[in-house]
């Protein structure tokens, strides 16, 4: 791991405790910033009106720390809508922003058009399909935005557990719920921007960011989005604007293989076409385990050698001869 990523660690990462609840309302009340929450929905009726009516309860209505919540619906088919509007979210389709531009299918392409849809001067994203949700994950990621002047975006970072068939996750399956994130998106951060490398979970959909930047920003339209936005982002701010907070645990709905590999395609592309930038390649890989003071770094080499044709090898040629 590089040393700037070995800092970034210990000055960049934090725990939703690091911030409580006060000294973060009396930092939005000091600096006057407002605060907008986006869920981007597709067929999510059975666990959009929970995520809604949490925030609503601790965070508009027990603290004003939330000024709206959005829920931005990408042609759900189910009752996502009528769900997340009876639970206090305003409800905005895809479609009806920016009409003038044609919609296409894709995660970034609502969370593009979000940005026209709300008004906070921080943007926080939650995906739609949380489960168990707490309103920690909102806390933790706003919070670095309204103390500190120099955080430009925050991630959240947290155990997501692999959900076996029955709803529960054995002890083996504790970490194992980003598997993208391990066999694509880590070692593509890793091996092409090393500075972003102590990211827990790069690709995790809980993530604020203040407007100044994301405006600045290009949407990948796919699930591309969280990738392109965090080498996006490095490039334009720089490593110490990016921060993540520990918020616990994270549980959602599993996709299955193929849709994974769609996912994993997707991210791909997105860093293909940012590699024409040139930027450091480093054959190693850090991955988090959590410890009894947080999650720990673990780097790894990458075995990225290879062996010649063995008709280029002298003794071959020789054996053959002979």
């Amino acid at each position: 791991m590089l040393e700037e990523v070995e800092r970034w660690l210990a000055t960049r990462s934090w725990s939703v405790a690091d911030r409580p609840l006060h000294g973060v309302l009396a930092a939005k009340q000091r600096t006057g910033q407002s605060v907008s929450v986006v869920l981007p929905a597709l067929n999510e009726e059975e666990t959009v009106g929970d995520i809604v009516a949490v925030i609503r309860h601790d965070l508009v209505r027990q603290a004003p720390l939330v000024d709206e919540i959005v829920v931005v619906d990408s042609g759900s088919t189910d009752r996502t809508a009528q769900v997340a509007a009876a639970a206090g979210a305003r409800v905005v389709h895809r479609d009806s922003v920016l009409p003038r531009i044609p919609a296409v299918p894709g995660k970034g392409e609502v969370l593009w058009r979000s940005l026209l849809a709300t008004s906070g001067d921080i943007v926080c994203f939650v995906d739609a399909d949380l489960r168990e949700f707490s309103s920690d994950f909102v806390l933790g990621i706003v919070g670095p935005l309204l103390t500190d002047p120099g955080v430009d975006l925050v991630k959240a970072m947290y155990d997501r557990p692999l959900t076996v068939p029955g709803g529960r996750a054995g002890p083996a399956a504790a970490g194992q719920g980003g598997r993208v994130t391990e066999l694509m998106a880590r070692p593509l951060l890793n091996m092409h921007w090393p500075q972003l490398a102590g990211f827990v979970q790069p690709l995790g959909g809980e993530y604020a960011a203040r407007r100044s930047l994301l405006e600045q920003l290009p949407f990948p339209v796919g699930y591309g989005v969280e990738l392109g936005m965090l080498v996006d982002a490095l490039h334009l701010v720089g490593l110490d604007a990016l921060a993540q907070v520990d918020v616990g645990v994270r549980r959602h709905r599993h996709q299955d293989g193929q849709a994974l590999g769609r996912m994993a395609a997707a991210i791909y592309r997105t860093a293909q076409l940012r590699l024409a930038r040139g930027h450091l390649v480093r054959p190693s890989l850090t991955q988090f385990e959590r410890g009894e003071d947080g999650f720990e770094p673990r780097t790894y080499p990458v075995d990225t050698e290879e062996r010649p044709p063995m008709v280029e090898i002298a003794e071959y040629a020789h054996r053959k001869v002979a």
